[in-house]
């Protein structure tokens, strides 16, 4: 996906208003189609005045899988933040807490459901499906909503931690003990995912919350960069670059070792706090799971 098809994402979704982080933010991104693929079927989305950073990696065929990861991060950006503007709306009217779990659960399934009735209307996009792996700054905590087996990382005090685990048949098989983590990562079953947006009209998401800290940076990514490109790396370069360079440092990191996919990348740093008075302003509390 090139920069004009990134542009045309963001600029399809309205301008919703919604609380703003506690700390203040850096994102950047990048993509590139690798050395094997004709099309790149990976699609990310940057709306940073709302705390919003998502990647989607499609799959389906090109025309399938670029249409089924737009989707996916189309709808998941506009949904998630219609109701997270609504959950506000309804706490300043009748008080209590926005449950930010239940608005990036909601807002995945829809993404879900749509990928899955567009596919069933549409003959020639049968079989599509996307990951999504996104992340939410919502007062002082980070919130990621997660299908399939893009990934989330986070690095904090110079030691980098894999913030969501694979829905893949080599993930389930690490964790029964019957392969190592180095014999996933070489398997010929690596590629199979065992949870996926639109290949059922619902799916179960993984919803996690951290508390952020000055400093910390976070990775959203496709599977195209952990296929060639290991955790050490990751943290070295996040640790070398900054962010608006990093995304595309290892962008280039995945293509030397292989591009046998797209790989999409997106940071985010943590750069400082907005000031007591207007967390204080904006009344809101620890998260509701």
């Amino acid at each position: 996906m090139n920069k004009t098809n990134r542009v045309e994402l963001r600029s399809r979704l309205p301008r919703i208003r919604t609380a703003l982080p506690d700390y203040r933010l850096l994102g950047a991104g990048a993509t590139d189609v690798g050395l094997r693929r004709e099309a790149n079927e990976d699609s990310f989305l940057l709306l940073p005045k709302n705390g919003l950073w998502i990647v989607a990696d499609g799959m389906g065929g090109h025309a399938g899988g670029q249409v089924a990861s737009a989707l996916t991060v189309l709808t998941c950006g506009d949904a998630i933040l219609r109701r997270l503007a609504q959950a506000e709306e309804r706490q300043r009217a009748t008080g209590g807490r926005v449950n930010v779990a239940a608005v990036l659960d909601a807002g995945v399934r829809e993404a879900c459901a749509l990928v899955f009735d567009t596919a069933r209307e549409r003959p020639e996009l049968t079989g599509m499906g996307s990951t999504v792996t996104l992340m939410l700054v919502y007062g002082s905590f980070a919130w990621f909503a997660h299908v399939g087996d893009s990934r989330a990382y986070l690095l904090r005090d110079d030691t980098i931690h894999q913030v969501t685990e694979d829905h893949s048949l080599v993930q389930e098989q690490v964790a029964a003990g019957l392969i190592t983590p180095e014999q996933a990562r070489i398997s010929v079953m690596r590629n199979i995912i065992t949870r996926s947006i639109g290949f059922e009209r619902d799916v179960k998401v993984d919803i996690a919350a951290l508390p952020l800290a000055l400093g910390d940076r976070f990775v959203l990514c496709s599977d195209g960069l952990t296929g060639h490109v290991e955790d050490p790396t990751i943290r070295q370069v996040l640790k070398e670059r900054d962010t608006r360079t990093a995304p595309q440092t290892l962008v280039d990191l995945a293509n030397a070792g292989g591009g046998e996919d797209n790989s999409t990348v997106v940071v985010v740093e943590v750069k400082g706090t907005r000031g007591r008075q207007r967390q204080k302003r904006t009344g809101r509390s620890a998260p509701t799971a």
